[in-house]
């Protein structure tokens, strides 16, 4: 693509899609295009609250619709791989909500129709793209904190949730793994790459599915990760990474940080601030547009290599755990 407009489609009309669709007029080239539901009415609905010129009542009218240039998948998670296969057989590039499908195999499956179309896909890991996130790789990979000894994070909301939420649903992909602990290990990823070891434990619902979950995740380097997720308690949903010349503080809301501290062997802490508008979606839009503007199949901030082995690494936690998903890839 040159430099124009970038015309975006969004799939799905809940409330992650509708956050989405918030931020991306902030996003500069952002042109709000079309909306697809399997409803005409929830579509058409979804257009006129948000700006969007057009409403289409099925995904496969979406991904037909030829003035649209990228399609983000917002459904929930089951169905993340029919959905974006519709997009991408429509012959859009796929920005698809995080996680990418319910396990390694239908995401494998994803990344090779892109590559075989000639499409760009991501997995729409935000925290990725956040500007404080991204300058904390950089402190890091800097030195600023010596070699990486350890990454703290936690991730919990404030429950019960009912036995038909989708949450305790094993058909949706429920449990807190894929909806809350794919943010720590992410952030782990993103500092100390796969691990060596992993060991989990969780206690499990009556429908199968993990509630309030812990991962201790070891290093060939020696650090390790210590991780948590719940679907029972609000946590301090907070995390940390530590060296052997100081430590990084990243507070309530991790995964969309507007500052963080730093804190330096002999040194006072720095407070350092990255404040933005809207609630931070905006930074992958405009990486998505960046990607498609240079030709990219796919982003250096969010590979297919790191969406598979993340997935790959959620399946043998989910294998430990014994929860167990339909099988989709």
């Amino acid at each position: 693509m040159t430099e124009k407009n970038v015309r975006w489609g969004i799939l799905g009309t809940g409330g992650i899609a509708s956050t989405f669709a918030s931020d991306l007029p902030l996003v500069p080239g952002a042109e709000l295009a079309a909306v697809g539901s399997r409803t005409g009415a929830a579509a058409t609905a979804f257009a006129e609250r948000h700006g969007f010129a057009r409403a289409h009542g099925s995904w496969a009218d979406l991904a037909a619709d030829p003035d649209v240039d990228v399609i983000y998948v917002a459904t929930p998670h089951a169905f993340h791989l029919d959905a974006a296969l519709a997009c991408l057989a429509g012959g859009k590039a796929v920005l698809c909500e995080k996680p990418m499908t319910l396990d390694h195999a239908s995401s494998a499956r994803l990344v090779r129709e892109a590559g075989s179309r000639g499409l760009f896909l991501m997995e729409a890991m935000w925290m990725r793209c956040n500007p404080a996130v991204r300058r904390i790789v950089e402190l890091v990979t800097e030195g600023a904190i010596g070699e990486v000894t350890a990454v703290h994070a936690d991730f919990g909301l404030q429950g019960p949730f009912e036995a038909t939420h989708r949450l305790r649903d094993p058909a949706l992909g429920g449990g807190a793994l894929l909806d809350l602990g794919v943010y720590p290990l992410n952030l782990a990823h993103l500092i100390l790459g796969a691990p060596a070891t992993v060991h989990s434990w969780a206690r499990l619902t009556a429908e199968g599915v993990d509630d309030n979950t812990g991962m201790l995740l070891g290093y060939d380097s020696g650090a390790v990760a210590a991780l948590t997720c719940s679907l029972v308690g609000e946590t301090r949903n907070a995390a940390s990474i530590t060296g052997t010349l100081g430590r990084i503080d990243l507070p309530q809301g991790f995964f969309v940080p507007r500052s963080f501290r730093l804190h330096r062997v002999g040194a006072e802490p720095e407070e350092i601030s990255y404040p933005f508008e809207g609630s931070g979606y905006q930074y992958e839009a405009a990486e998505v547009q960046r990607c498609l503007t240079e030709g990219l199949l796919e982003s250096p901030l969010m590979p297919h290599r790191t969406t598979l082995e993340i997935m790959t690494l959620m399946d043998g936690i989910r294998a430990q755990l014994g929860v167990v998903y339909p099988v989709t890839g």
